[in-house]
């Protein structure tokens, strides 16, 4: 674990100060509580964007844990990712009702118009597409969520370009 953070890349949240900074402090005023790491991560999140494999070594070696511990949880939880996202959150629906109403259709043209696949981010910075599983929202389906906040409902894939076209704005 060490190793790991002796060649920390310049681009990792550990290596900009400012960011450092709040990593510390997250560290320092949740290091005693009862679950602490699920606690970190969840503000690192938060509050950094992302959690990358350096910033778990840092975490595991701080909080005295071992580093199986925290990847284990970045790695279970979806919400978690290890790679910064996008300015914007698009995610696509795969519930049931979703697939069902057209959502692999919607996928496949989210994928054409933003030249990534699920999980990735597009080179500008601007959106990252990601695949979910169920929003709660099975009357609207195929529903497309963009930043957690807004829940576009029965989208048809001529309705995709122009959302997505909103949020290069």
């Amino acid at each position: 674990m060490i190793k790991m953070l002796e060649t920390i890349p310049q681009t990792d949240p550990l290596a900009i100060p400012e960011q450092k900074a709040i990593i510390d402090q997250i560290l320092e005023e949740n290091r005693s509580l009862p679950g602490a790491a699920m606690v970190v991560l969840n503000e690192l999140q938060s509050r950094i964007g992302y959690i990358s494999v350096p910033m778990q070594a840092y975490v595991a070696q701080k909080l005295r844990v071992p580093m199986s511990q925290v990847s284990g949880v970045v790695s279970f939880y979806s919400f978690f990712t290890t790679t910064p996202r996008g300015k914007h959150t698009v995610k696509l629906c795969l519930g049931t009702a979703c697939y069902v109403g057209g959502a692999p259709q919607l996928i496949q043209k989210a994928q054409e118009l933003l030249g990534v696949k699920p999980g990735e981010t597009t080179t500008d910075g601007s959106m990252t597409l990601e695949i979910c599983r169920c929003i709660g929202a099975c009357s609207q389906a195929p529903t497309v969520t963009v930043d957690d906040k807004n829940v576009h409902g029965r989208v048809r894939l001529n309705e995709l370009p122009p959302i997505l076209e909103k949020l290069r704005q």
